[in-house]
């Protein structure tokens, strides 16, 4: 199963390119909407992305996620590591069982 990278920091892909995972490093003004729309039709199982990215494309995301099975849509952490909001792992288990 292929994977692939949507990132909004130049070392995450760096380093997920290094490791051989397919992808694009997006800065602002690019089109993040888009890079998505390419990444689901590119026959990945998984689709990586950064929070930034994320963020910018939450609400086609989640979409995405609750009508379609594959691929996983996953975020993971820039080198920054993710925000630290105190709520972060609750929210995460709430969206996990459907609160």
């Amino acid at each position: 199963m292929k994977s692939y990278l949507l990132s909004g920091n130049r070392d995450t892909y760096i380093g997920m390119k290094l490791a051989g995972v397919d992808g694009v490093y997006l800065q602002e003004g690019d089109d993040i909407e888009q890079a998505f729309k390419e990444a689901l039709s590119g026959g990945y199982g998984i689709i990586l992305m950064t929070e930034k990215i994320y963020h910018s494309i939450k609400e086609e995301v989640i979409h995405t996620k609750t009508t379609t099975k594959i691929p996983l849509i996953t975020v993971i952490p820039d080198r920054h590591g993710y925000n630290n909001d105190k709520e972060r792992i609750m929210s995460y288990i709430k969206e996990s069982i459907g609160l």
